[in-house]
């Protein structure tokens, strides 16, 4: 069980309550992660009035070495997800590379498999796939908008030798909307960890 809360001073303040548990059962391992967040303008509101709240959660399963994940967003009130401009995702299920889904009232549903090499003799390895859709989208005018995401990872961490723990991702990212501009994106992530003290 988790929870948050946040104030950006005479901006907005947000709550966030997480109930996140894992169960093994015979040769899976089953997940949840349900969330409720609640946001609002704050002090001198000098954003205007915000109202934002969102409902979500996220189910998984594991065997072997695939992950399976399903999972459902829904926001309401008359603003978008409360975030700094410029701040990653992470907190909503529904985040992603390019994309959060999180528009006033829109309802969002996602797909995901992720698939470890390891089991097939190359450690290090992953690929991860997920299409995400969302609709009732409040924006410019409309209250039917939808858009639709399909995003791909793969992604090798180097395991022995000199360059241990160097790992390289390559992220494709494909956006469509009707209100709003499309997206298309390709990412190439090297990342090295340093140990300085």
């Amino acid at each position: 069980v988790g929870v948050w809360h946040a104030r950006l001073e005479d901006v907005y303040k947000q709550s966030y309550v997480q109930l996140t548990h894992s169960q093994p059962v015979g040769d899976w391992v089953l997940g949840a992660n349900l969330g409720y967040v609640n946001g609002k303008e704050e002090g001198a509101a000098k954003a205007g009035k915000l109202d934002n709240k969102v409902y979500q959660g996220a189910l998984t399963a594991k065997t072997g070495n695939n992950s399976f994940t399903v999972a459902y967003q829904r926001l309401s009130g008359d603003t978008k997800f409360m975030r700094i401009d410029g701040a990653s995702g992470g907190t909503l299920v529904n985040d992603g590379f390019t994309n959060s889904y999180d528009n006033p009232e829109e309802r969002s549903w996602q797909v995901r498999h992720d698939y470890n090499f390891a089991g097939l003799g190359i450690p290090g390895l992953t690929l991860m796939n997920r299409y995400v859709s969302g609709s009732n989208i409040h924006t410019g005018g409309r209250t039917d908008a939808e858009e639709w995401g399909r995003e791909s990872e793969l992604a090798y961490t180097i395991q022995e030798g000199t360059l241990k723990n160097l790992s390289v991702r390559w992220r494709n990212s494909n956006v469509r909307r009707d209100v709003g501009t499309d997206l298309h994106e390709n990412r190439l992530i090297i990342n090295y960890p340093l140990s300085i003290l």
